[in-house]
């Protein structure tokens, strides 16, 4: 344990943060490659279609499955219509069972609370539990950095956080973290670390990883979870898991900490219901997930188990800005993934593409609304607007309205580009002028001659990128109208 407080990083990990070059910006040059790329494509096809195949067999199998729906998206509409009373109902409820509650601006206070707790503590070893929070804020790094002199070793222990931090990778899926990983590298990765050639067989690889975590787990000082859902009522915290891993995180540390973003929050205990119902059929297209935990405060005088010290922190971290607004909606989401797993335009890259935390549709929308539409401009034409992603949403979420939004503010902020805005007004003002439609049908035939290429354009200005994958029709030798003309 250091002798003194580690002084505050806030003034350096801001400093740090000025120089690094955004990992958002760049989502078409990363795109491209990753579309082909074979190996990722056949990853990808292997989780997506299972878990629709299970999504479609199980969403649908409720008999109420529409209301489930209807009714979970106006209670996260309550929710955020009255979230401070609701936060403020959950700390009570908290503090009333002996826990401890944080409210965090941004990352750095959420780094800053666990940092100073870790060193009062004299942790040595951290375990965590899937959280896709504390990847928004990248905890580990900071903590590993920021607080150097504790010599924190935190461990990721669901298999596939685990094995992706193994890597010096980041997850790739809000549900399967390395589902861009084949059998053959996962195998490479943990015979690495093994220092002898596993077997790349799923068996001998589970138990491998289960002897190298178990060590963590029984060593652990503190455990850190998100949290699926938060209960404003009771001050529970849910969690929903395949693995059990949060249930050694939660139970064997003496320290339990929590990260949850503040939009997690739901009034009722009775609400979970429809929530849990809704988050495994669309998340992995199981009836339930294997466990789904219940965790209010910290363990009690006659319980057998559970951490001595509870600590929930409550991370705004941007999402408060989005309340009230037209992209409020944003926030009912419950990260299941099924949005990413019926993208065309996910599909094709994976999630590395994006370079963010989230993903897919939703991560299309919640990016440039967290980080600025400058840094994540690609993101909201990640999209074919199909429509897909809106339909599978388990709460309802019109995630392609809001890509539409997205798009039409970047135009409004003078985001586009000077030859995207003439091309776009002359379109306006041809559709409105039949002299300049005529005009411009003419001059249209004349000017496609040079690209069109065995019946269709090709490397023309403005749609070269579209027509490098698709067929784009040339305009007709005769317009409709001369046809009609000519009786035809």
């Amino acid at each position: 344990m250091t002798t003194s407080k580690p002084a505050s990083k806030r003034d350096t990990a801001d400093k740090r943060q000025e120089g690094i070059e955004s990992k958002v910006e760049g989502f078409n040059d990363r795109g491209r490659e990753a579309v082909k790329d074979r190996e990722l494509h056949d990853s990808i096809s292997l989780f997506t279609n299972k878990t629709l195949t299970g999504r479609n067999a199980n969403f649908w199998a409720l008999p109420n499955a529409p209301e489930l729906r209807e009714k979970a998206y106006r209670t996260k509409q309550e929710t955020m219509a009255n979230l401070d009373s609701y936060l403020a109902q959950m700390a009570d409820a908290v503090e009333e069972r002996g826990g401890n509650v944080f409210f965090a601006n941004d990352g750095e206070d959420v780094v800053k609370y666990i940092g100073d707790l870790a060193w009062r503590k004299g942790a040595k070893i951290i375990t965590k539990s899937k959280s896709m929070a504390t990847e928004e804020i990248e905890l580990n790094h900071r903590l590993e950095e920021d607080y150097a002199d504790l010599g924190l070793e935190i461990v990721e222990t669901d298999l596939g956080e685990w094995i992706a931090q193994l890597a010096g990778d980041t997850p790739s899926h809000i549900v399967g973290p390395i589902l861009h990983m084949n059998k053959k590298r996962v195998t490479e990765i943990l015979s690495g670390v093994a220092g002898e050639e596993l077997p790349p067989d799923v068996s001998a690889l589970g138990t491998f990883a289960r002897q190298r975590l178990r060590e963590k787990f029984v060593n652990a000082d503190i455990g850190i979870t998100g949290a699926n859902f938060g209960v404003a009522e009771t001050g529970t915290i849910a969690t929903v898991t395949n693995e059990g891993n949060a249930r050694l995180v939660t139970s064997v540390p003496p320290v339990h900490v929590v990260v949850m973003g503040i939009e997690k929050i739901i009034p009722k205990f009775e609400d979970l219901s429809t929530f849990v119902q809704l988050l495994g059929r669309s998340g992995t297209g199981q009836k339930i997930t294997v466990y789904t935990n219940f965790i209010t405060g910290p363990r009690g005088e006659e319980e057998l188990d559970g951490a001595e010290e509870f600590h929930l922190i409550l991370m705004d971290n941007g999402r408060s800005k989005l309340l009230g607004t037209e992209y409020e909606e944003a926030l009912y989401c419950i990260r299941c993934g099924s949005c990413l797993n019926v993208c065309p335009v996910y599909r094709q890259t994976g999630g590395h593409a994006y370079g963010s935390t989230y993903s897919g549709p939703i991560g299309a929308v919640i990016t440039p609304l967290l980080k600025g539409d400058r840094e994540a401009k690609d993101l909201p034409y990640a999209s074919s607007l199909c429509g897909a992603c809106t339909e599978t949403c388990p709460v309802g979420i019109p995630l392609h309205e809001l890509l539409l939004k997205l798009r039409n503010r970047q135009v409004e902020e003078g985001m586009s580009s000077r030859a995207e805005s003439l091309m776009f007004k002359g379109f306006e003002r041809a559709m409105k002028t039949p002299a300049a439609y005529k005009a411009g049908a003419k001059v249209g035939k004349i000017a496609q001659k040079p690209v069109v290429k065995d019946g269709s354009i090709k490397g023309a200005p403005g749609v070269r990128a579209w027509t490098d994958f698709r067929e784009l029709a040339p305009m007709a030798d005769k317009s409709f109208r001369e046809l009609w003309k000519e009786g035809i």
